[in-house]
C-alpha cells in the first residue's frame, strides 16, 4: 500500500508540479472556457434566428407562405439536418483542415465550429420553447400594432426562454464538454494539455484522470449555478 502511494505521488510531481505543469492546465481550462462561452454565443443567434424563421413559416398558412420564407425554411432545415446527421469531430475536422486550413486562428476556427454544431441544437431547444407560448399572444401583440419581430422579441422569446432554460442549461455543459475534441485541429485546450504532459512523462493515469476530475467539478459548478437561476425565475414568476 504504502508503494501505491509512492509511486501516486510521484506520478503527481511529474504531472503537476515540476516545470510548473500546473500552468498547462491552468491556460488549457481556460482556452476550454473561451471556446465554449463563444460557441454558445454564436449558438443562441444561430438558434434564435432559425427558430424564428421556421415558426413563422410553420404559423403561416399554405396560400400566405412567401417564395423568400420557404427558401430560408429549406435552408435551415438543411443546416439542422446536415449538422445535427454528422458527428461534431468530423466537422471540426472539415472547418480546420478544409475551409479553413490556412488560418493560425485555432481558437476562432474552434468557436466557430462548435457555435454552428450548437446553433442547430439550440434552434430545435427554441422552436419547442415558442410553440409552448399560447398563439393567443401573438394575436394579442399583432392587434395592438406590433409587428411579427416585436412581438417575438418583446413577448414571446422572453417567456420561452424561461421554459427552455434547462434545455439551454445542459447544451452549455455539452458544449463545455465537447471542447475536449478542439484538440484535432491542434488548439491546446486542458485534454490537449494532458496530452503533452503524458507524452512527456509517459504517465497517463495521473494527466488524464486529473482532467476527468476537472471536466467533472466545472460541470458540478454550472448545474448547481443553473439550478439556482432557475429556482430565482421560478420565484419571479409567483410575485
Amino acid at each position: 500500500m504504502g508503494t501505491l502511494f509512492e509511486d501516486l505521488g510521484a506520478q503527481f510531481q511529474q504531472s503537476f508540479i515540476e516545470a510548473d505543469r500546473w500552468q498547462r492546465y491552468l491556460d488549457g481550462i481556460k482556452i476550454s472556457f473561451l471556446v465554449t462561452l463563444g460557441a454558445l454565443c454564436i449558438g443562441i443567434i444561430l438558434g434564435i434566428l432559425v427558430a424564428v424563421i421556421r415558426t413563422l413559416h410553420d404559423q403561416q398558412k399554405g396560400s400566405d407562405r412567401n417564395i423568400l420564407l420557404r427558401l430560408l425554411n429549406s435552408i435551415c432545415q438543411i443546416y439542422t439536418t446536415v449538422i445535427r446527421g454528422t458527428p461534431m469531430m468530423v466537422q471540426l475536422l472539415i472547418m480546420g483542415f478544409v475551409i479553413f486550413k490556412t488560418s493560425r486562428n485555432l481558437v476562432g476556427v474552434a468557436i466557430l465550429s462548435l457555435g454552428i454544431n450548437s446553433g442547430a441544437y439550440t434552434a430545435e431547444i427554441i422552436r419547442s420553447g415558442i410553440m409552448s407560448i399560447d398563439p393567443g399572444q401573438m394575436e394579442a401583440g399583432r392587434s395592438l400594432g406590433m409587428d411579427y419581430i416585436t412581438v417575438m422579441k418583446d413577448i414571446i422569446i422572453p417567456q420561452a426562454i424561461k421554459n427552455i432554460l434547462p434545455a439551454l442549461g445542459n447544451e452549455l455543459i455539452t458544449l463545455f464538454k465537447d471542447t475536449s475534441l478542439v484538440t484535432v485541429i491542434g488548439l491546446t485546450d486542458l485534454t490537449k494539455a494532458a496530452q503533452q504532459i503524458q507524452a512527456k512523462t509517459y504517465q497517463a493515469f495521473m494527466p488524464y484522470i486529473g482532467i476527468a476530475i476537472m471536466y467533472l467539478v466545472v460541470v458540478m459548478i454550472l448545474t448547481k449555478l443553473l439550478g439556482i437561476l432557475e429556482k430565482r425565475m421560478r420565484q419571479s414568476d409567483r410575485r
